[in-house]
């Protein structure tokens, strides 16, 4: 579960995670915890949707607006957001509303902001997601895989960024999510209560120290929070350095064809994990470890139900199978690494002259 915010906290294109868990295991608490390890963020001080001042092509309508007016934009930096949606939540609550008898009247486009303008560049968390309307659920996911969130009224329409770590918690006893939806989670993990009892006691030990004395607690444990943090910094920093190879492309694609994944989106979920885990690691290239721990992570809930395939989705399973895979390349093609910069379009448009 660590493993799987932690990625996602290093690379929020990777998708977000779901927890299955029983009541009880720290899904929230695990989930709250993350944004604390974030660091700050640089926003215009007046935008309500955390428009990055280094970034002009993700802006907002709003901030393009003011910078097409003139305007002076003060930019102030911010914490992470850490938005919790309620379950109850309507589908205007989550992407906003459009004032048309404002336009209509006076001319001006007034957009009244949702969930998803508060989450951009932050956290958004969903409690209890399989009782959450399918409706807003798809609507979540969209603007998750797509960074943008466009409302569109009476033929006038708003956009502005919404990129954010999704994390989604249930507990299964209270029903499941459609396939449809379950698919669109980039990882899934499952956890469950210690059975140890030495660990159960170390929970113990840990609440009541919480309890005690809660700042010395925060004190004790701040050393590791801010190791941590450092370590998410230094490896966004280097993600889009991390480079892979065809024969890495081949390896996953022969592993998700090889369990009967329908799709493809676990292909590229795999790849895109690995190379979040290869930068945690201080890595610039993907090795076969960084992508059975991804695949760990992307692939149980996608593998068609039944003792053989849910016994593979496991890291040891996943490691021999990937290893023996690996060993099937036959070199056709180039084995030059390749990083997301060089499979853009526009690097292509260059090694084609």
């Amino acid at each position: 579960m660590k493993s799987a915010l932690i990625l996602n906290a290093i690379d929020p294109r990777i998708g977000g995670v779901l927890i299955r868990g029983e009541r009880g295991t720290a899904k929230s608490t695990a989930s709250r915890a993350l944004s604390a390890l974030l660091p700050d963020i640089e926003v215009f001080a007046e935008s309500p949707f955390n428009d990055d001042p280094n970034a002009p092509g993700t802006w907002s309508d709003w901030a393009k607006d003011r910078r097409a007016a003139g305007q002076d934009m003060k930019i102030a930096r911010r914490r992470i957001a850490f938005v919790d949606l309620p379950v109850s939540a309507t589908e205007d609550r989550v992407v906003g509303t459009l004032d048309i008898e404002k336009a209509i009247k006076q001319g001006e486009k007034h957009f009244e902001p949702g969930v998803l303008a508060a989450a951009n560049r932050g956290l958004l968390y969903i409690d209890e997601v399989n009782l959450l309307d399918d409706h807003v659920v798809d609507l979540l996911l969209d603007s998750a895989a797509m960074g943008v969130n466009v409302v569109e009224r009476e033929g006038i329409s708003f956009m502005h960024p919404a990129r954010f770590i999704l994390v989604g918690t249930m507990n299964p006893e209270e029903g499941e999510l459609r396939p449809q939806l379950l698919d669109r989670f980039a990882f899934s993990v499952e956890i469950h209560a210690l059975s140890n009892a030495q660990e159960r006691m170390a929970v113990m030990e840990r609440n009541l120290e919480n309890d005690a004395d809660s700042d010395a607690f925060q004190a004790k444990w701040l050393p590791r929070e801010h190791a941590l943090s450092a370590e998410i910094v230094k490896a966004r920093e280097l993600i889009d350095k991390v480079q892979y190879t065809r024969r890495d492309l081949f390896t996953i694609a022969s592993l998700t064809a090889s369990m009967n994944v329908d799709g493809h989106r676990a292909d590229l979920v795999i790849l895109k994990g690995a190379r979040a885990h290869a930068a945690w690691r201080g890595r610039t290239q993907i090795t076969e470890q960084d992508i059975a721990v991804a695949a760990e992570l992307a692939l149980p809930h996608r593998v068609r139900r039944g003792p053989f395939n849910q016994q593979e989705a496991n890291l040891t399973n996943l490691q021999d199978r990937i290893e023996q895979l690996a060993g099937e390349w036959d070199g056709q093609g180039e084995e030059q690494p390749q990083s997301a910069e060089d499979a853009s379009p526009d690097a292509a448009k260059k090694k084609s002259r």
